[in-house]
């Protein structure tokens, strides 16, 4: 088994790519090694000294750091992702899985809108944004401000708020008129 990594914009995280499926359908995002209870190869993952959190997309996993150094964590990373899918378990416990949709808020008035949005972020945003690791999710709309989570590679990322402003926000502004301003959650 050969495991590519790839560097992404954020200088903290790493994309690795297995050559196989990680997730069948949606992400996962694992903030601390308290979350990695759903997920054994999250759990060894966190195990590793430096690993700070954890993001499985459809066929790639994003590790982010604290402030150790690759070169000593990379090696155990690799050996960790290529041990769970040598050994044929499942990447995440049974009947685990994140509810994107939790949470989110706008005015019934706003469902055609909010429809829009979410087709836009969904066809156009978020494939741009898993070739850099991460994930972003609607999460509300009100008095023309959208509300969006970052994950994986995204979260703390330096260029996250130009990627917000510049590309996310100016393309929602384009075919939704009503959109006025784009920030995170």
């Amino acid at each position: 088994m050969f495991i590519q990594t790839e560097a992404t914009p954020n200088p903290a995280t790493l994309k690795f790519l297995p050559g196989r499926v990680v997730l069948p359908e949606g992400t996962y995002d694992f903030r601390s090694s308290a979350d990695a209870g759903a997920s054994p190869l999250a759990e060894k993952l966190f195990q590793i000294p430096g690993v700070a959190a954890v993001f499985f997309g459809h066929d790639f996993i994003t590790v982010t750091k604290d402030d150790t150094d690759w070169q000593h964590m990379k090696p155990a990373i690799l050996g960790a992702i290529m041990e769970q899918f040598m050994s044929g378990q499942p990447v995440m416990a049974s009947g685990q899985s994140e509810d994107l949709e939790e949470g989110e808020f706008f005015e019934a008035a706003d469902e055609e809108t909010v429809s829009v949005i979410k087709d836009l972020l969904e066809t156009r945003v978020r494939p741009a944004v898993a070739q850099d690791g991460g994930d972003i999710t609607f999460k509300g709309f009100k008095e023309g401000v959208v509300y969006l989570s970052m994950r994986g590679a995204c979260a703390g990322c330096p260029s996250s708020t130009a990627t917000l402003q510049h590309g996310i926000q100016n393309l929602l502004r384009h075919f939704v008129p009503e959109v006025q301003e784009v920030r995170p959650i």
